[in-house]
């Protein structure tokens, strides 16, 4: 038996054969991962001269049906969709993983110390933090997004804090769960401080639930950015980005110009379902209890 069958199956991945829930995973590792690739080369590609500059105004070909010159067509004001729809790939997993990283770097750490120490700060992280969750979204997104203005970091600032309650709560129960283990307890009797017990003993037996909320919040973050783009509230103008396409395209939709909603559109779809399917997949990773149920 190979080292990889004897270890594969501890960790319950693809045992013998793989599950409907690890094929649809890894359906949306590829998406993922294909959208990744083009943000990373879509300025290659320009450099090579093999798309246009998504921020050029094609003054001769505005409104051009895709052909093998424009292969998604030109929009309304000249622009080149293919180059735009590429780029829009980079805008969008910029601000999605500063927003993510943000949320779980403010989140986690607060979960923890809640947690574990209890008391009064714990009940007024709890209110703080419940009063954060109880509004909606993508409303609390645009209201800071009013207030911090456009930008890729002000555009993650502004998504970001809606989705510090949910790693704080995952985090702090779990905190809650496992600070009455006997490890825990052993090494508060050796007289480890805080920080070391916090540090070394608890951080790893309580982030298993961080990355499916990692790639879950980010599918979420997609959609709230592409909101803020249509508002006018997420990036500049003059950066691709798939929500400011769309508003844009809505001008043209009328006249028959329906390649300029499609491909923006279509784009921002995948990489959600991606990145849904992808976290999905995890959960069922960390989750023992989903795991054994599906393998029945």
């Amino acid at each position: 038996m190979t080292i990889t069958k004897r270890i594969l199956p501890k960790w319950g991945l693809f045992v013998k054969k793989p599950n409907l829930s690890q094929k649809l995973m890894l359906i949306g590792l590829a998406i993922t991962l294909f959208f990744i690739f083009l943000a990373f080369f879509a300025p290659v590609l320009q450099s090579w001269g093999w798309i246009q500059n998504p921020r050029e105004f094609l003054a001769n070909t505005p409104q051009e049906a895709p052909s093998a010159k424009h292969w998604f067509g030109t929009s309304l004001l000249g622009h080149d969709v293919f180059s735009r729809t590429l780029f829009g790939a980079q805008a969008a997993l910029q601000v999605v993983i500063l927003a993510t990283a943000l949320s779980m770097i403010v989140g986690v750490p607060l979960g923890m110390v809640s947690g574990y120490l209890g008391g009064r700060l714990d009940k007024a992280l709890l209110f703080l933090m419940d009063s954060i969750y109880t509004l909606p979204g993508l409303l609390l997104s645009v209201t800071l997004a009013f207030v911090v203005g456009r930008g890729i970091l002000n555009a993650a600032i502004a998504i970001s804090i809606a989705y510090i309650p949910q790693y704080y709560r995952v985090v702090r129960n779990h905190t809650v769960s496992v600070k009455t283990e006997v490890f825990i307890e052993a090494a508060q009797a050796m007289g480890a401080s805080t920080w070391i017990v916090l540090s070394r003993y608890l951080f790893f037996n309580v982030i298993q639930s961080v990355p499916v909320l990692f790639t879950l919040n980010a599918a979420d973050a997609i959609l709230v950015l592409g909101g803020l783009g249509f508002l006018g509230l997420g990036l500049p103008e003059e950066v691709p980005e798939w929500g400011h396409d769309l508003k844009q395209a809505l001008e043209a939709l009328p006249t028959g110009i329906w390649w300029t909603t499609l491909f923006p559109g279509l784009a921002m779809t995948f990489m959600v379902v991606g990145l849904s399917l992808l976290g999905e997949g995890l959960n069922e990773f960390v989750n023992p209890r989903l795991r054994g149920e599906n393998r029945k």
